[in-house]
């Protein structure tokens, strides 16, 4: 359909790729990937047609079409949202209009005649190519698109220039995917959806039946969408069958071939130099050294490209704070006047934050995430309810314009110096370099740097100096894979409570063990990550969720002692036929077998842990003796185990059903 022959692209004296060899068929689904400034969305430009290639050539099959989707820039004036999407019909609207013209023809025309006939194989062929176009439906595409994206039916008749960059954005998308072009061109969709939008986007592109091409930081996502990835590197294009996850483990064996073949080839290059120089002036050696010299000036050089280092830095830890971090008791808040106005976005939440949680806040486009987070971290006053924060509490928050907090007056490298002094330079420039500020950008001035670059710059300075309670707002924008792993792996060290709102799937699941829901006015708690969160959703955990009711609020990780609070405020038809079933313990001894659970739990990690070790040590055989007690130790950690888990159920049981 497309292809790229010996294809080199460079910007002044930076060379991108060359030699690039590319065949995109009819039904590739393509993920583009490579480290920042490879020249990801260079390519996908070339493949638009709106680049030119500096060596080599691009040839394209007749008669097919592409849409390409940038990540920012597009705005649209003058019609509704419906009707701009609408707008990618128009052949087939002027088809319609051509279809009724001939209509009133055939009517009037002698149906015997040439003329009439002429007029109705017209129509027939119009029809035709209508009805495979599935032209009587387009009404219900655009709805079905629109919905997806997240907008809702009152936004359909809604002015596109009343909009957002970020929903205009939504709208080019929505455009595009109407069209089904050929080739669907698309760098970083998702940065503009958030997680309902981007699930629906990822089953639509799933069944996408024809070719796309998309570049995305989303780990998640790329696993979903594709089947095949192209990654930039060491100034070549190569390929990989599979998906994201299928692609790391290729990329890695890869890696070690071309190690390998580059230390047989320098042993080899060794050789012959030595043999060589030992050699070259002697007479009897002199057609041996000459054909080891014609050798040495015919090997292909292998070359191993630097890799960018893994950033792992030691984040400062935050003092503890008490176990019960934060408390909404019948918290409320809405916007507005009482009355018509009152926008009502919660009411009778009741929930409990524990020290070391984290927990993500899912929901809707404006269902009230970031106004959790506010409330939080009391930016926004409650209209009704309490709100508590526990011993030794200090919130910090991360808004999605915390780059306004900033001096712009700074220095990047100068201003992180100052927040830590006991970081070396090295240290500092690397930890920059990881969230995208290489080079001299170390050394601008935080006033010329984008919304985005601020934003990045603002979160990192957070990480240096963490408070004990976080609260994060979209902290995944403008990141791209290496600046999340290295956000994830300090989140997760973290010995703090975060709370946090991201669109990352990949990076949810990693991060969070409690998922809370908003909605509705309601805040609705489910244990574990992303996964869980959606595997109850669809109704498998009968025994957790009792029938046509909200789900019961269960036990916070790590903690289970906050279960018995509803979140809205009724207990649920399940939570009170529990309670006569179990014997109500005092406070006092319900604290104790809590903390005994959380015990166990620890127990439980360090024997799993106990339990790898000694199966990888078996794999190593030293003396029968020592394989001997070493399968006598691990059937003991296994035992033990057992042991443990038992206990694990019957305490969260009797928690449970006591009150």
């Amino acid at each position: 359909m497309i292809q790229l022959s010996a294809a080199g692209k460079r910007y002044g004296h930076k060379l991108l790729f060359e030699d690039a060899d590319w065949l995109i068929t009819p039904e590739s689904h393509v993920g583009l990937v490579g480290a920042n400034g490879t020249g990801k969305s260079t390519v996908v430009k070339i493949l638009a047609g709106i680049e030119s290639l500096d060596y080599g050539s691009i040839s394209r099959a007749k008669g097919i079409s592409t849409g390409y989707l940038p990540q920012d820039g597009l705005t649209m004036t003058g019609r509704t949202v419906f009707a701009e999407c609408m707008s990618v019909f128009d052949e087939l609207h002027a088809m319609e209009k051509e279809m009724e013209a001939l209509t009133r023809s055939m009517s009037e025309l002698d149906h015997e005649g040439q003329e009439y006939s002429n007029v109705a194989d017209r129509y027939q062929k119009l029809e035709h190519e209508f009805v495979t176009r599935d032209g009587y439906t387009l009404e219900a595409q655009v709805g079905q698109v629109l919905t997806g994206l997240g907008f809702h039916r009152d936004d359909w008749v809604r002015q596109t220039d009343e909009f957002s960059g970020g929903w205009q954005m939504r709208i080019a998308l929505a455009k595009l995917l109407l069209q089904k072009p050929n080739l669907l061109l698309l760098d970083e969709p998702t940065n503009h959806l958030d997680l309902e939008a981007r699930n629906w986007l990822e089953e639509y592109l799933t069944t996408y039946p024809y070719a796309f091409v998309l570049i995305s930081h989303d780990r998640y996502f790329l696993d979903i969408t594709v089947d095949r990835i192209v990654e930039i590197w060491n100034k070549k294009i190569h390929f990989y069958a599979g998906n994201y996850d299928q692609y790391l483990a290729a990329k890695t064996a890869r890696k070690e071939q071309l190690e390998a073949a580059y230390k047989t080839q320098h042993d080899r290059i060794e050789q012959l130099e030595v043999f060589i120089n030992r050699f070259r002036y002697t007479a009897t050696k002199a057609k041996q050294v000459q054909s080891r010299i014609k050798e040495l000036e015919k090997i292909e050089r292998i070359e191993i490209p630097e890799e960018e280092k893994t950033v792992h830095f030691s984040f400062p830890q935050p003092k503890p704070s008490g176990r019960i971090v934060a408390e909404f008791a019948n918290v409320a808040k809405s916007y507005g006047e009482r009355g018509i106005s009152e926008h009502k976005v919660f009411r009778n939440v009741n929930f409990m934050i524990e020290r070391g949680e984290r927990i993500a806040l899912v929901g809707v486009n404006g269902a009230g995430k970031s106004t959790l987070i506010k409330l939080l971290a009391r930016q926004e006053p409650l209209t009704a309810g309490e709100y508590k924060l526990g011993h030794n509490v200090e919130p910090d928050y991360f808004a999605q314009d915390q780059y306004k907090e900033l001096d712009p007056e700074a220095r990047i490298l100068d201003d992180l110096g100052e927040l830590s002094p006991a970081s070396t330079q090295t240290q500092l420039r690397s930890l920059l370099g990881c969230f995208l500020f290489s080079g001299d950008d170390v050394f601008k001035r935080i006033g010329v740097l984008s919304g985005g670059e601020r934003n990045r710059y603002a979160l990192l300075k957070m990480l240096l100096h963490p408070a004990n309670f976080l609260l994060l707002d979209e902290p995944t924008n403008h990141l791209d894979l290496r600046a999340k792993d290295v956000l994830l792996e300090a989140l997760m060290k973290y010995t703090g409570t975060v709370v946090f709102v991201s669109h990352d799937r990949y990076f949810i699941d990693g991060l969070a063990t409690r998922v809370f829901e908003i909605g509705e006015g309601k805040v609705e708690i489910y244990p574990g990550n992303y996964e869980d969160y959606l595997w109850r959703k669809q109704g498998r955990t009968a025994a957790v969720e009792a029938p046509k009711t909200s789900p019961l609020i269960v036990s916070p990780v790590p903690s289970p002692v906050a279960s018995a609070v509803p979140v809205n405020g009724n207990r649920a038809p399940a939570a009170e036929a529990a309670e006569p079933k179990g014997k109500r313990l005092n406070p006092i001894k319900r604290q104790q077998m809590a903390d005994r659970l959380h015990e166990v739990e620890e127990e439980i990690a360090r024997t799993e842990a106990a339990i790898a070790l000694c199966e990888t040590q078996l794999q190593s055989f030293v003396s029968a003796e020592e394989t001997q007690r070493q399968s006598q130790e691990l059937a003991e950690q296994k035992k033990l185990l057992q042991n443990l888990m038992k206990e694990w159920e019957e305490a969260s049981a009797a928690l449970e059903t006591s009150g």
